[in-house]
């Protein structure tokens, strides 16, 4: 059971996030590691709950280009069973020494068709066998045509190319602790006006019932001119934060979540991207600081960050940040 936390009554809770109140209801987190909603629908036929359009867009690449070979094996070994069975004499003078050398030509005269390649060795004869090759070059044509405009689809998508950091900190910052995470964009793309939102939902017992809340956390900084390095968001745990007062203890026992939306306007594509994550408690790191992530080149002409330090985190004393001990501004925002 999750353990009861007095929340800060200077942290107003949102009610326009569009998760659902009912804790008991809900299962896991609220958003994925991918950004990805964490809902299963029930309740409505396979075929219509599913957009294959969309579906075909977010497959990995090596599941997409496996789906496009195997239609492209199975739709031709379909007809070679057809021309198998309607007889290769069908099909010109081909010479049968085996039934596999009559499939191999029939399936190698079915990719031909398919493909509308046609080199002319073999030709169907017949009333039967022509009106199954005419079907099936016009199959051909629409599945090539499809799988061609599902192949720019999948190129020309806007895509945010954001990386989050793995854990979120809790760190020193100025004279406070401050919750952090980071993120970079990790491909050749160009984002200007960025801007980042970042809610926290917990499982809270009001009135004998378990309720979930969530509060827009305050940023240090939540929009950058342009997003050409790293980013570090700070949301500072003072006195209006609902994390005041937040031991490691609490962020160990209780059940909360920080969901994290990035928008930006990419001027290559010149549309709006938009990437997602989020960090449940486990997620969160007590007492860490982000190690840097880039430096300056040896000519001193250029700067070289380093992506596979965007998790790159070193523990901290959390108690430095009541001396006073300032964390330097590259740090924060860049």
């Amino acid at each position: 059971m999750a353990r009861t936390h007095k929340i800060n009554s200077k942290a107003k809770p949102e009610m326009n996030t569009g998760f659902g109140i009912n804790a008991t209801n809900y299962g896991g987190r609220f958003i994925n590691k991918s950004g990805r909603p964490n809902i299963e629908k029930k309740g409505i036929g396979f075929l219509e709950k599913i957009s294959w359009y969309h579906t075909m867009l977010l497959l990995p690449r090596w599941k997409f280009f496996l789906i496009i070979l195997v239609f492209y094996i199975c739709i031709n070994l379909i007809f070679a069973f057809i021309y198998l069975m309607i007889g290769v004499q069908s099909l010109g003078e081909i010479p049968s020494p085996s039934t596999l050398t009559d499939f191999a030509e029939s399936f190698f005269f079915s990719t031909q068709t398919f493909t509308t390649v046609g080199y002319g060795r073999i030709s169907p004869i017949g009333f039967l066998s022509s009106s199954i090759a005419a079907f099936e070059a016009l199959l051909g044509l629409l599945s090539f045509a499809l799988a061609t405009g599902l192949l720019y689809g999948r190129f020309s998508k806007p895509v945010a190319y954001l990386r989050f950091s793995h854990n979120a900190l809790i760190a020193p910052y100025r004279d406070m602790n401050a919750l952090m995470l980071r993120l970079v964009p990790f491909k050749n793309t160009n984002l200007v006006d960025a801007v980042v939102s970042v809610t926290l939902g917990m499982a809270l017992e009001e009135n004998g019932v378990k309720v979930n809340r969530f509060y827009q956390l305050d940023l240090e900084f939540s929009t950058v001119n342009a997003l050409t390095l790293s980013w570090t968001v700070v949301h500072p745990i003072n006195e209006k934060s609902p994390l005041y007062n937040f031991t490691k203890t609490d962020f160990e026992n209780m059940t909360g979540e920080v969901v994290v939306s990035v928008r930006a306007f990419d001027d290559m594509f010149s549309n709006i991207v938009v990437a997602r994550t989020s960090y449940v408690f486990g997620e969160i790191y007590y007492g860490g600081k982000f190690e840097p992530m880039f430096e300056r080149d040896n000519s001193g002409e250029k700067t070289v960050i380093y992506i596979d330090k965007l998790n790159s985190f070193k523990p901290a004393d959390l108690n430095a940040a009541a001396t006073g001990e300032e964390i330097p501004i590259d740090e924060i925002v860049i």
